[in-house]
C-alpha cells in the first residue's frame, strides 16, 4: 500500500484529500500539520514549520527559527480509519540543514556510521498492547467481561471475545503488507500481541510510530482506547516491544549474523557476538530509552504477575533460546532479541542505541562470552556475582545515572538533545518521587 501511493496522482485516485507532514516528537508520538492535496509540492520541499519550543524536549526557544518538516515520500500512509488523509514521516530541518535534534535525524546519523562499514540493520518489534475502555468514575477496566484466568495467555476463547475490535486492526494492519503472521492473547487482561516481519530500521520505527497511533484510533472508534502503557495494572504481566535486530550487508542484503558454523550453536556470527557484547557494554544507558519511563521499571521485574514470573528481563547478559536473559537468540539463531524494551520508547532513538552500541562492540572486537543457557530467575546474588551477571536499572532514575555516565549517549543523541532529554526526564522523575500515591496513603494516613 505505502508504495503505491507515493505520488500525487496516485493519492487523488485514492481519495486522498488531505495530507499530514508528520514527525517525531522526544516520546516517539507523532506530530503534524495538515494541508490540502494541492499543497503537495510545496509539503514535500519542506513548507510547514513548527516552533520547537512548544514541544516536549526540543532544545529549542521560543525566538529560535522554526524547524521544516520534510516528508519522506516512500513512508506514506493512508489512514485506514479516515482515507481522506495521507500521513508521511518527516525529516526535520533548521536553517537549512539537518536538524539535530531531530529523532529520525538522530538515526539516520547513526545509519551512516554503519554504512562506512557497508552495513545496514534490520529491526523488527514485536506490538504488544492493552484495549479497555473508559468507566464512568474515571476509571479504565477490560473490554472483555469474562471471568479472568490466573494464566489468561494463548487463550483461544478470551482473543476471540476481543475479536470485534481486534479485526479491524488486523486488517488494518494486513492493508499494508506488513508481514502479518502471528496475533494472540497475552498474559494480561484484554492484551493482545501482534507480529509481523522486520524491516529496515528507518522504515520499521515509522511503521511502529504509526502503528500506535493506528491502534488507538481504531480501538476508538468502537469506543475503547488502546495502551501501549508497559505495566497497567500491578497484578500482571506488562507490555514489551521487543527488538529483533540483525546486521544485513549494504551491497548483498545478505543477513551478516547468520551462520552455520557457530560453535556457540546459536546460527550466530561472530559479527552478531560482536554486536551482542557491544550492546551489553552499554546496556544500563540502553534502557533509559527503550524503556523510558518511570512505568517501565515496574513490569521489569522479576514476580508480580498473577502467572508468576513476568517473563521481563531483569539481568545484564545473553543467552540462546532462553526468555530469562535480556538479549536472547531465537531458536532459529540469525538474529538477536533484546528483551527490555517497551512500547513506550521512540523507536527512533532506541534503534539509534542499539546499533551504535553493536557498531562499538564489532569496532573493538568485543566478546560477550559463553551464552546463558540455564533459568536466570532462579539464579542466588551469590551465584549471579560470581558469574559477574549485573542487575538491570531497577528505576528511571538509574537508568537515567547510567545514560547520563555513558560517552555513547551523547554521541548518539548530539550535545543539545542529549541534555534536553536528559533535563525532561529527570524532571519527569522527580515530578514522579514528589506525588503521593494511592498506595502510599492507604500504608500510612493511619499507620502511627
Amino acid at each position: 500500500m505505502t508504495k503505491a501511493y507515493s505520488t500525487k496522482d496516485a493519492l487523488e485516485k485514492a481519495g486522498v484529500k488531505y495530507l499530514a507532514a508528520s514527525f517525531a516528537d522526544m516520546h516517539g508520538v507523532s506530530k503534524a500539520k495538515m494541508v490540502p492535496i494541492h499543497h503537495y509540492d510545496r509539503m514535500m520541499e519542506g513548507s510547514e514549520l513548527f516552533t520547537g519550543a512548544a514541544l516536549d524536549g526540543v532544545p529549542q526557544e521560543v525566538s529560535d527559527e522554526e524547524v521544516a518538516a520534510v516528508p519522506d515520500p516512500a513512508s506514506v500512509k493512508i489512514l485506514p480509519w479516515d482515507p481522506e488523509v495521507a500521513w508521511f514521516a518527516s525529516d526535520l530541518r533548521c536553517e537549512g540543514r539537518p536538524f539535530e535534534a531531530g529523532s529520525r535525524n538522530i538515526l539516520k546519523r547513526t545509519l551512516e556510521k554503519a554504512a562506512e562499514r557497508g552495513l545496514g540493520m534490520n529491526l523488527g518489534m514485536e506490538a504488544e498492547f492493552f484495549v479497555f475502555e473508559d468507566t464512568a468514575d474515571g476509571g479504565f477496566e477490560p473490554v472483555s467481561k469474562r471471568p479472568q484466568l490466573d494464566k489468561p495467555c494463548y487463550d483461544l476463547v478470551r482473543l476471540l471475545d476481543n475479536k470485534a475490535w481486534l479485526r479491524d486492526i488486523v486488517e488494518a494492519v494486513e492493508g499494508f503488507d506488513w508481514g502479518l503472521y502471528s496475533f494472540d492473547h497475552e498474559d494480561g487482561v484484554a492484551q493482545v500481541e501482534l507480529d509481523f516481519t522486520y524491516f529496515p530500521v528507518l522504515e520499521m520505527a515509522d511503521n511502529f510510530v504509526f502503528l500506535r497511533m493506528m491502534a488507538n484510533e481504531i480501538a476508538r472508534k468502537h469506543g475503547y482506547f488502546a495502551s501501549f502503557m508497559p505495566k497497567p495494572l500491578s497484578e500482571r504481566s506488562g507490555c514489551g516491544a521487543h527488538y529483533n535486530m540483525s546486521l544485513y550487508d549494504l551491497e548483498s542484503g545478505d543477513n551478516l549474523f547468520a551462520t552455520d558454523h557457530d560453535p556457540r550453536g546459536n546460527n550466530l556470527s561472530k559479527l552478531g557476538y560482536q554486536f551482542i557484547a557491544g550492546v551489553m557494554k552499554h546496556l544500563p544507558a540502553i534502557c533509559a530509552v527503550v524503556a523510558p519511563t518511570v512505568n517501565s521499571y515496574k513490569r521489569l521485574v522479576k514476580q508480580g504477575s498473577m502467572s508468576g514470573f513476568t517473563w521481563a528481563p531483569i539481568f545484564c547478559c545473553y543467552g540462546d533460546n532462553n526468555r530469562t536473559n535480556t538479549l536472547r537468540i531465537p531458536l532459529e539463531g540469525k538474529r538477536v532479541e533484546l528483551r527490555a524494551a517497551d512500547g513506550s520508547c521512540n523507536p527512533y532513538l532506541g534503534g539509534a542505541m542499539v546499533l551504535a552500541a553493536g557498531l562499538d562492540g564489532i569496532a573493538n572486537d568485543l566478546d560477550p562470552g559463553e551464552p546463558h543457557t540455564e533459568n536466570m530467575y532462579l539464579k542466588s546474588e551469590a551465584e549471579l556475582a560470581a558469574m559477574g551477571v549485573e542487575m538491570l536499572p531497577k528505576t528511571l532514575e538509574e537508568a537515567l545515572d547510567a545514560f547520563e555516565a555513558d560517552p555513547l549517549s551523547k554521541q548518539v543523541f548530539g550535545e543539545a538533545m542529549f541534555s534536553s532529554w536528559l533535563d525532561f526526564k529527570r524532571q519527569e522523575w522527580l515530578a514522579y518521587m514528589n506525588h503521593v500515591s494511592d498506595w502510599e496513603k492507604e500504608r500510612y494516613l493511619k499507620f502511627f
